[in-house]
């Protein structure tokens, strides 16, 4: 296998550019590349091809925790375009998607201040199934309808509900100490 390095994650792997991936296809190419640039393989050879290996193996390793994940996947398919996400400095919103995000952060502290484990665990499940929705609005803005616009901002929600998820497993963890 050729490698270079900037070349793009789906490349390294011969995956389609997609956001609907098989992640059996990820995983499977993933193992057959580590085990082609894995640095053990280089241990008899210079210096320079040693460091060389290391800095394959990394670059393969960042590719896979990217493209595994539907988030840092869809970031990077919109890195790919040209588009910055901007999660760190454009926190403008629907209205309607802030205020069912005041109603998690009110139902957490709830919960929370309560000692609701199980209210906990119900909204967790909420979540998630609000996660997977999002992620599948997204798949389609991306691969069906190229609506990088959509697509930048089902990444910025899906990044909130990713604090909010974050919550939620440090109020439970609170809890179970």
């Amino acid at each position: 296998m050729t490698y270079h390095f900037e070349q793009d994650f789906f490349q390294l792997f011969n995956l389609p550019r997609c956001f609907a991936l098989d992640k059996v296809a990820l995983e499977q190419a993933w193992k057959a590349t580590a085990a082609q640039v894995h640095p053990d393989r280089y241990v008899s050879h210079s210096d320079a091809e040693q460091r060389l290996a290391l800095m394959r193996a990394t670059q393969l390793n960042e590719a896979y925790r990217t493209l595994k994940t539907p988030l840092n996947r869809a970031r990077y398919l919109l890195k790919l375009a040209g588009i910055d996400t901007g999660e760190d400095s454009n926190t403008s919103m629907p209205g309607d998607f802030l205020m069912a995000q005041m109603q998690w952060r009110e139902d957490i502290e709830a919960a929370q201040r309560g000692r609701q484990l199980e209210e906990l665990y119900q909204l967790a499940e909420q979540l998630q199934q609000e996660t997977l929705a999002l992620q599948t609005e997204l798949g389609q803005a991306l691969d069906q309808h190229n609506n990088l616009d959509s697509a930048t901002l089902l990444v910025r929600k899906l990044r909130f509900l990713e604090k909010l998820d974050q919550e939620i497993g440090d109020s439970i963890e609170m809890l179970l100490e």
